[in-house]
């Protein structure tokens, strides 16, 4: 076993509290919050049950850390409701319109212009 492999491998939970499992190394009834959301789960609620752990030089800490969730406390995503349909598209309506033209700009306007991108570089939309 590497020692990178070791430093990651407590599945008692006496190192770091909760199971832990190298990357890729988790045993099977587990799923990270993505992995529900792609079978159609969600957490539910439950605690975190586990995590996963890739060393990582790069990062402050030292490691990547992924929660895992077990799948047979994991409920449904709860369906979309007309109510909340309608708000999330007020909310993408709102993120599109430009408020120097007054207009639908046909895409999510950067929040670092605050504007469409003719509207913040007008001199370069001429020259080209």
């Amino acid at each position: 076993m590497s020692p990178t492999f070791g430093k990651c491998y407590d599945p008692t939970g006496t190192t770091y509290g909760i199971p832990t499992f190298p990357w890729r190394f988790a045993p099977d009834g587990y799923a990270t919050r993505r992995q529900l959301r792609a079978r159609g789960l969600r957490p539910g609620g439950q605690p975190v049950a586990a995590q996963v752990m890739r060393r990582c030089r790069g990062r402050k800490s030292g490691a990547l850390v992924a929660y895992l969730y077990r799948l047979d406390r994991a409920k449904p995503v709860r369906p979309m409701t007309p109510a909340k349909r309608a708000a999330l598209a007020k909310a993408m309506t709102a993120r599109r319109w430009c408020p120097v033209h007054q207009g639908d700009a046909g895409y999510c306007i950067p929040t670092s212009l605050g504007m469409c991108i003719p509207c913040a570089y007008p001199e370069e939309q001429r020259a080209a």
